[in-house]
């Protein structure tokens, strides 16, 4: 095979990569071009969390990441020696909106969220039954997530994670 002929098919290869990038759901998305494929997957690290009493306590957790383009599901888990937190959220996100529902099951906690994704970061305000927030900053390898809410005995969550 000649120069000619090796330049050609090179050509050819690179266009149909770009094709299929360009193409909905076939190529993998940049990292910055959609948080949700970001965070897929699953993370582990350690955390905190506060009570209404004042009571604090490290913990270890796991978070799972499912869906990918516009959906996410969200599900945290930690524990530590006398206390389990469980996190789950269904989100959708429409050019950077974010609505979908929240809940913490061991604290019978439940609400709608609402927010936005900027950047690096998905901003969260909780609604029903609990009042609150929720950010999640975010890399590729390593995220940040920051919870406080009122109607219920949980106060906060600070977790850092790495991916699994």
């Amino acid at each position: 095979m000649n120069l000619c002929s090796r330049l050609v098919q090179a050509a050819a290869a690179m266009g149909l990569t770009v094709l299929i990038m360009l193409v909905p759901g076939t190529g993998r998305a940049e990292p910055g071009s959609n948080p949700f494929n970001v965070l897929l997957g699953s993370w582990g690290g350690t955390g905190n969390y506060k009570l209404r009493d004042g009571t604090t306590e490290r913990m270890k957790c796991n978070a799972y990441y499912t869906g990918g383009g516009s959906r996410l599901g969200m599900a945290i888990r930690c524990s530590s020696p006398n206390n389990k937190i469980e996190i789950r959220s269904k989100l959708t996100q429409s050019g950077g909106r974010i609505t979908g529902s929240w809940e913490e099951r061991t604290y019978n906690a439940e609400g709608s969220a609402t927010g936005q994704a900027t950047g690096n970061k998905l901003t969260l305000q909780i609604s029903g039954a609990v009042t609150g927030t929720m950010s999640v900053t975010y890399t590729r390898t390593r995220q940040s997530v920051s919870i406080s809410m009122e109607g219920t005995p949980l106060r906060s969550v600070n977790v850092t994670l790495s991916r699994s």
